[in-house]
């Protein structure tokens, strides 16, 4: 005998009339709609009714399944860690043209909802008046050939012995991390090893444009000299939006839930 799906059911107890049928639809085939409609708090009569709604927008509720079909199977791959912005990216990656917007509507019709980490402290100190950047991205975070657009940000993460501050530089061909580096203290160093870490192993490619936050380490002389010096095209985010650099805080977001959070990170593991 199948056991009901106890955690997806009471995640939708305090939802919407419309995510609770939507769960009991798609759970139909294991369960018998008058259990489901008991455990969620549904009427039979309710979820019948719905469905004769829905089936007058089939085109429209058919693009919505396909949609939803996609978005859950990123969003149980992720294991349920990640939100609208990161699996929108995963579902840009397998060619799926799709924005957030449609990502979040689809994970509110179902019910899913990202597991949440600890909050972390803020790194951008962007209350400074250093020269910036304009936003050459402007949200576009695909690139054809390696080494056209890097992204990079700095976190924080707390190990046995206090805080380290992580800078990385991510590719956005590949989406894979070409720099990184460590250091108790958040300086303009930390930014420029991270970088010429990039450089090193890319070989010192001319004309990529490094994307990153206003922090005043981006923003610094010696991290702008150094961009200048090795024909680097500098990009920065508009001021207080996440999602101008959404890449490098997705994928603090997955190092964080996926591989530290809940471990006891001890800083000679690193």
């Amino acid at each position: 005998m199948k056991s009901w799906p106890s955690q997806k059911g009471r995640g939708v107890l305090c939802e919407k009339p419309e995510v609770k049928y939507a769960f009991i639809h798609r759970h139909r085939q294991a369960f018998s709609i008058q259990r489901m409609c008991h455990v969620v708090g549904g009427a039979r009569s309710g979820y019948y009714a719905w469905r004769q709604r829905e089936g007058a927008s089939s085109p429209k509720r058919s693009q919505q399944a396909i949609i939803d079909q996609h978005v859950a199977k990123a969003y149980h791959q992720r294991k349920g860690r990640s939100g609208a912005p990161r699996l929108t990216l995963d579902l840009r990656d397998d060619g799926m043209p799709i924005n957030r917007k449609t990502v979040a509507a689809s994970l509110q019709r179902q019910g899913l909802r990202a597991k949440a980490a600890r909050k972390f402290k803020a790194t951008t100190n962007s209350r400074h008046s250093l020269p910036v950047a304009p936003n050459l991205l402007e949200q576009n975070f695909t690139a054809s050939a390696p080494n056209q657009k890097w992204v990079g940000d700095i976190t924080y993460l707390a190990t046995g012995e206090g805080w380290l501050y992580l800078a990385v530089l991510i590719d956005l061909y590949s989406r894979k991390v070409v720099g990184w580096a460590m250091s108790e203290r958040m300086t303009a160093d930390l930014a420029c090893d991270a970088l010429q870490m990039a450089l090193w192993r890319r070989k010192m490619p001319k004309g990529v444009i490094v994307h990153s936050d206003r922090g005043s380490q981006y923003c610094s002389t010696r991290y702008q000299s150094l961009l200048t010096r090795h024909e680097l095209t500098c990009s920065m985010s508009a001021k207080g939006n996440c999602y101008d650099n959404a890449c490098a805080e997705s994928f603090f977001h997955s190092l964080k839930v996926e591989a530290i959070h809940g471990s006891n990170l001890q800083r000679e593991t690193i």
